[in-house]
């Protein structure tokens, strides 16, 4: 309501405004202090999955502080594989180690006439975009496993880890330290083996033992006083001149560089495939002992059982199928 006041000859208006609901908020001093616990608490909270998001071993630490610098050595990880009722599940797994380990580039290699939209987009759901290189070549019928022969009877692989040496040397910086691994898609890897990989010196092959392989708990370098290789402990073919798994050991991207006739090979001996691109590349007393000086085990000759689908093959039978329209 307006009131009009006259004095002399001005008039003004005096405006009358109802009390503020505003004023009537009283807080206390008990709630201000509640309030600040729960800000506390949440604050807290944030700081503590921060930690456990970003802090992990301390070797992993240490790769991310070299990736922040650029010093760290980028690996290339080769991986032959091809299509089975397994293989989805085998790269899931693998991927995992990609998405932990800051300087993995996996070369995958598929054994078919064309690159699969499965394995394309395993690698893209990874979120590993810029970190991966997918390739194809098919292994000639005469050296493909045949219905229930042995997977050792005939060497794998051949094709696709050539292929991929082929793509090193036409595309990768030569200029910049990496290093090459060969890495199979059924066996166990520990993060830790990664960290051990970056300490390959230019030039060096990197050797570590592996579990589970060649009829032993570990089959694995044995080196002097001095930390030499002076030999091996293979029970298997120990007359090999590099009787080691394919999963134990690392190579310096230089010396695939240098060395142009480092190839895989059909004509060797069975179990040879290893001695066949180390005997270009370097000798024994060359290798360069890592994994605490060959007494860790950070890789393990794993095998996934060949999966049983006896319903499946019911199914088929059938004209149907339990995976009708979804990607195992």
């Amino acid at each position: 309501m307006r009131h009009l006041a006259v004095k002399g000859n001005q008039t003004g208006v005096v405006i009358h405004h109802p009390p503020s609901a505003m004023s009537e908020v009283r807080i206390r001093p008990r709630q201000v202090l509640v309030l600040i616990i729960v800000f506390i608490v949440l604050l807290l909270m944030v700081h503590r999955n921060g930690k456990r998001t970003c802090d992990g071993p301390v070797y992993l630490q240490a790769m991310y502080s070299r990736q922040l610098t650029d010093t760290l050595p980028k690996i290339y990880a080769i991986t032959p594989t091809y299509a089975r009722p397994a293989q989805k599940a085998e790269l899931t797994r693998l991927s995992h180690l990609f998405m932990l380990v800051p300087n993995l580039h996996w070369i995958i290699v598929e054994d078919s006439n064309a690159t699969t939209s499965l394995v394309r987009n395993l690698l893209l759901r990874a979120g590993l975009e810029n970190r991966f290189t997918q390739l194809n070549i098919k292994t000639p019928p005469e050296f493909k496993l045949q219905g229930k022969d042995p997977n050792w009877i005939k060497p794998r692989g051949v094709e696709q880890r050539n292929l991929a040496l082929n793509w090193l040397r036409a595309n990768a910086d030569v200029d910049r330290h990496a290093v090459v691994f060969f890495m199979d898609d059924d066996n166990s890897y520990s993060v830790e083996l990664f960290a051990e990989m970056i300490k390959i010196k230019p030039g060096h092959v990197g050797i570590w033992p592996v579990g589970l392989v060649g009829g032993l708990m570990v089959e694995r370098p044995l080196l002097d006083q001095d930390n030499k290789v002076i030999g091996f402990n293979a029970a298997w073919r120990p007359e090999r001149p590099f009787p080691i798994d394919m999963a134990a050991f690392g190579i310096s991207l230089d010396l695939f560089i240098k060395y142009p006739q480092a190839v895989f090979s059909y004509e060797v001996q069975r179990g040879y495939q290893e001695s066949e691109i180390l005997r270009y590349l370097t000798t024994r007393d060359q290798l360069q002992p890592l994994a605490n000086n060959c007494r860790d085990v950070l890789v393990w000759h794993t095998r996934t059982e060949k999966t049983k689908l006896s319903a499946e093959d019911a199914l088929k039978r059938q004209h149907k199928r339990s995976d009708e329209g979804i990607e195992v």
